[in-house]
């Protein structure tokens, strides 16, 4: 008989590489909604130079910081930090409120333009 190999705490729990767990409630201080509203389309870009009065900030606040180095919508934020959408918003809120990053809200697209271009592309595909 084998013996059973038990699993390790980062496999059960989706901890890091050192076995370490935070649970989100503890990246978000036990906050569950976010004071502002952010979308998954939302786009958000690090402050460039960042304020000069800095406080005290986690080490995801940080990893945010350098992802967004360049726009980056929420949706993709999430997906890289392998973390809920939820989490990140509140997340991006306290970076907001710090003065860190920029909200690019999704630019409006006129009614009209998209039909007109939607009525291209429709006899576009009926030529082919």
């Amino acid at each position: 008989m084998s013996p059973q190999r038990s699993a390790t705490a980062s496999e059960v729990s989706g901890g890091d590489a050192g076995g370490r767990l935070v649970r989100p409630f503890a990246l978000t201080g036990g906050r569950t909604r976010p004071r502002n509203e952010f979308t998954l389309i939302t786009v958000v870009s690090a402050v460039d130079p960042p304020p000069a009065r800095r406080g005290r900030q986690q080490p995801e606040h940080a990893r945010i910081l350098r992802m967004c180095g360049k726009p980056i919508a929420v949706a993709e934020l999430a997906a890289l930090l392998d973390l809920p959408m939820s989490v990140v918003a509140i997340m991006l809120c306290d970076l907001l409120e710090a003065g860190r990053i920029t909200v690019h809200p999704p630019r409006v697209v006129s009614p009209s333009q998209d039909i007109h271009l939607l009525q291209k592309v429709r006899d576009g595909l009926g030529r082919l």
